[in-house]
């Protein structure tokens, strides 16, 4: 049925001439299904109506009161100006149509290239305005009351004017909104699929590739079995996906859509099947996740583009108007393999999960090899590439690796673990773990296997050794928290990057530099991976490694140093060697221990001797809690949570800086490690600040970030931050799955974080939370009006889905009026218990038993930094240690205090003096710019939610 929302029966429309007026009749009829009853009559009046005649549609030709084209074409062009900045019907009087299938019709104007202006969104249209030929704007709707519905635009909200609507949106909200009205080339269909391998964190990516693709006025299609239904093709293995379509993916491990092997796509006549069936299904950009041999694949497969399609033409397969429209294929790679195995790039999707399947399987075998004084043998993946071996090597603290990058000959490799082990049992250690590789290979590349580690261990050492083979246990279970965010961030690039290639521009391949998502090109990280595995073929070892990632010889270095620690002499000569402190400030974090491991075991290494300040500043200031460090002591400490030397928020001044002055003499500290949050950031400060009255202080000093709230300025990630996600997203998978066995169910999640936001936002990301509540922004009831209604909506949508729970999370600062039982009860009433709400509150959890590997890996990494810094550093400042006149503003001195951090795609040390006084809001113990704002419109995005963005958010 067709109507005219305000009652009325007839709309009345002048045209300027006869083509206008056809140009009217021909939208009317085709847009709306009108009949035209009558030609022009004596009074140039036509007229159209629907079946039941409840629509009359009159227009009248009259030069005399009507535009004329190009008055309309300026008309036009000033409406589609306004497009998502203001509300269109404040610029003309507009007639709304009532229509039944509102999406059918949205689709319609969409194939005919009308602008459009969708209300709330695209993904829950309620209402829809265009232009019509004469200038006209028309609104349709599938409902009775369009004027009671949610306004379309994004509101900002300004402390001093209330609510207003905004005229600048974020550019990323902007780019995607804008895209409503994409024509041509931009205007692309997206195909998705995994091939090779699968990996934990796949299906993250192609929930992300999906719902931005739809977000960005896309269609999005998912190929299964990856090469394999791109040569069957059909709607078996070629299917669009909506909106819906993904829900629950982010939970899942594996790869839903499938993958599969497929020689037929090696050989040009399946390439040829392939391209006829894009081509049949419309897809004009592929984005292809998987390991290096799918992502060769897919840049042969559009460097071929051009000579498989002519050929398609010249075989009249396809007509002139169709080579034409697809004559060139966009595409875009992801990586998606556990064996982290790509060059260019620092991590690739699901090989954390990977990582930690095999920490928690070592943690587990840990505890009965300590039991029986036992030797385990644990073979993990990697036929090329020894990322895994390596990176649980240090998270675990195993005693040797077998890696292929780096072989020895047999008796070598035999004596070096050999000694190695006996020295660590002469030592007093009680179990023995060896981590071999899967492709670990001697120096004449004969393989090394699990049995012949065995033998080795038993024959010469009379170990008690059993063998361990992980397998595809390493594969499987959903990813952690870090794949989630990983693969949704690169998704969300990758089909950004689609829409903005052109012909010229080579495939890109989504690719993270240290903390920073980076499009880097596909053909050369391809092409640096496979020289990896030729030169090891070529056993030339030293360009294999050469051809690593930087942080890969990173960590390999430090593996080795801290794995001498006891069984090696010394590298730096006596003069050189120092005494270096660590003290941890602040709440628990994951990686404190693994930071205090890390910092002992590389000092032991070089000669240096490490100490432990226990129980913080006020342990020292009280009990003179210092302990210098044995390594028998901390040997497991790498994969223990808390903090094992003790933790209090005391700073400096706040106990007695002039004791604490006293013992650094006393102890002849020269170096000083702080691991902690805000805390530690403020005693680094203040003891920095105090150089000039205590002599104690002028040694090199820095902070190794350390909180889940990752609120220090000077970095991006935090230790323990990693370790809370991955407690917050079990947790929260738990409460949805929960939420979902009863139909109709929210949850309101509270989360800790202190004034930052960090937590709410990525545990909003990672757990697809429908709206998360953060201090930077706090909560607008405008807003929590907005989310209800669409609480409703989905709710309404996903009636009789399973996985339909939801989740909203908040947090603790965003507000102290709203606490998550009154967010609660306003959602129930608001709602007209449409679906009932129940709070889960997490409290200390978040804080992790055991810490995650890579707040393992990173604060070994981090606490080898640090104590290299106090090595580069502490000729510096010794010269001035007993000046009278300590030029205390001198920058040479000024950078000797300093934090450690990662700053998007660098790590790097700030000066304490820089940060403190200009990038830090004290008062809100926040930095003056976070880097997340960008990830919540992304978590909003992927849940289709109308955000209320704050003029005064930093």
């Amino acid at each position: 049925m067709i109507s005219i929302v305000n009652g009325t029966s007839t709309l009345y429309f002048i045209a300027y001439n006869k083509d206008l007026l056809n140009e009217a009749i021909n939208f009317y009829t085709n847009i709306l299904g009108l009949t035209l009853h009558s030609t022009l009559d004596k009074e140039n009046i036509t007229y159209l109506t629907n079946d039941d005649n409840q629509l009359v549609v009159k227009l009248e030709l009259n030069s005399k009161n009507s535009l004329n084209k190009d008055q309309i074409k300026e008309k036009k062009s000033y409406i589609k100006s306004k497009l998502n900045i203001i509300d269109w019907r404040s610029l003309d009087s507009s007639a709304v149509i009532k229509v039944d299938n509102l999406v059918n019709l949205i689709d319609n104007l969409s194939s005919f290239n009308y602008s459009l202006q969708i209300t709330p969104n695209e993904l829950y249209p309620n209402e829809v305005y265009t232009i019509d030929p004469l200038g006209n704007i028309i609104g349709f709707t599938a409902c009775k009351e369009p004027l009671t519905l949610i306004p379309p635009l994004q509101k900002s909200y300004n402390k001093n004017q209330g609510l207003a609507t905004t005229t600048v949106m974020s550019q990323s909200t902007s780019e995607i909104s804008n895209n409503a009205d994409l024509k041509g080339k931009h205007r692309r269909n997206i195909g998705v699929m995994t091939s090779g391998g699968d990996a934990p964190g796949m299906n993250a990516a192609v929930r992300a590739v999906v719902r931005a693709a739809i977000f960005r006025g896309c269609k999005a299609y998912a190929i299964k079995e990856g090469y394999e239904g791109l040569v069957k093709g059909g709607s078996n293995f070629i299917k669009q996906m909506k909106w819906q379509d993904v829900r629950g993916f982010l939970s899942e491990g594996g790869t839903n859509i499938g993958t599969a092997r497929c020689m037929e796509f090696k050989q040009r006549e399946g390439r040829l099947k392939a391209c006829k069936n894009l081509i049949d299904a419309g897809i004009d950009g592929l984005i292809v996740c998987g390991g290096d041999g799918s992502l060769t694949g897919a840049d042969l497969f559009r460097s071929e583009w051009p000579s498989l399609i002519k050929e398609l033409k010249d075989s009249k397969q396809i007509n002139e108007e169709t080579y034409e429209k697809f004559k060139n294929l966009y595409i875009c790679g992801m990586v998606g393999s556990i064996d982290n195995d790509m060059a260019t790039t620092d991590s690739t999707i699901g090989c954390y999960s990977a990582l930690d399947r095999i920490c928690r399987a070592i943690d587990y075998i840990d505890a009965t090899a300590n039991s029986h004084s036992r030797a385990f043998i644990v073979e993990v993946m990697g036929r090329h590439c020894g990322w895994l071996g390596l990176m649980a090597g240090i998270a675990t603290s195993a005693d040797y690796i077998l890696i292929p990058e780096k072989p020895s000959s047999s008796k070598d490799w035999q004596d070096q673990m050999c000694n190695i082990v006996d020295k660590h049992r002469k030592r007093g250690k009680r179990k023995t773990i060896v981590i071999v590789s899967e492709g670990a290979i001697t120096s004449d590349l004969k393989p090394i296997s699990s049995k012949m580690v065995r033998d080795v261990l038993v024959d010469r050492l009379g170990l008690d050794t059993r063998i361990t083979t992980l397998g595809h246990v390493q594969r499987g279970g959903t990813a952690v928290a870090f794949d989630r965010i990983l693969a949704t961030l690169q998704g969300v690039e990758a089909v950004k990057a689609v829409l903005e290639l052109t012909p010229n521009i080579p495939s890109p391949l989504i690719a993270i530099d240290e903390n920073k998502i980076v499009r880097k090109p596909l053909v050369e990280a391809v092409k640096i991976t496979k020289s990896v595995a030729e030169a090891i073929e070529e056993k030339d070892f030293d360009k294999a490694m050469s051809l690593r990632d930087p942080e890969f010889k990173e960590h390999l270095s430090n593996f080795m140093a801290m794995n001498s620690a006891c069984h090696e002499h010394p590298k730096l000569p006596q003069e050189k060697r120092k005494k270096i402190a660590i003290i941890n400030i602040g709440a628990p974090a994951g990686g404190m221990n693994s930071a205090v491991y890390a910092m002992a075991t590389y000092c032991m290494s070089q000669g240096h001797t490490p100490y432990s300040i226990h129980n913080g500043f006020s342990g020292l200031a009280r009990h003179e809690s210092v302990k210098s460090i044995n390594w028998i002591d901390i040997e497991c400490w790498n994969s223990v949570g808390g903090s094992e030397i003790g933790t209090n928020r005391s700073t400096p001044e706040q106990t007695d800086i002039g004791m604490i002055a006293h013992y650094f003499e006393k102890y002849q500290f020269d170096g000083l490690i702080i691991v902690g949050g805000f805390e530690a950031f403020v005693s680094l400060n203040q003891l920095e600040q105090s150089r000039s009255m205590y002599p104690a202080f002028r040694i090199p000093m820095v902070l190794i970030p350390a909180t889940i709230s990752n609120n220090v300025p000077g970095t991006d990630y935090s230790l323990g931050s990693d370790t809370c996600l991955n407690s917050l997203m079990e947790y929260c998978d738990i409460i949805k799955q929960s939420a979902s066995a009863t139909r109709g169910r929210a949850f309101v999640i509270e989360v800790q974080g202190g004034n930052s936001g960090y937590i709410a936002t990525f545990a909003s990301l990672i757990s697809g939370a429908q709206a998360s509540y953060v201090p930077e922004e706090g909560i607008h009831l405008e807003q929590l009006e907005l989310d209800i209604n669409s609480l409703r909506e989905s709710f309404a949508i996903e009636q009789g889905m399973t996985k339909a729970g939801k989740l909203i999370i908040k947090s603790t600062n965003a507000s102290k009026v709203l606490s998550p039982q009154v967010l609660a009860d306003i959602i129930d009433e608001e709602s007209n218990y449409e679906f009932d709400t129940k709070t889960a509150i997490p409290g200390h959890v978040q804080q992790g038993g055991l810490p995650s590997p890579i707040d393992r890996t990173r604060a070994d990494r981090f606490a080898i930094k640090a104590v290299q810094f106090i090595e580069d550093n502490i000729d510096k400042i010794d010269k001035y240690r007993y000046q009278l006149d300590f030029p205390q503003d001198k920058k040479e001195i000024i950078n000797t205090a300093a934090v450690l951090g990662v700053k998007s795609s660098h790590l790097r040390f700030t000066s304490i003096r820089q940060l403190y006084d200009f990038e830090t809001e004290l008062g809100r113990r926040m930095p003056k710019k976070v880097f997340w704002n960008s990830i919540r419109d992304t978590a909003d995005l992927l849940v289709g939610r109308t955000r209320i963005t704050s003029n005064e958010v930093m």
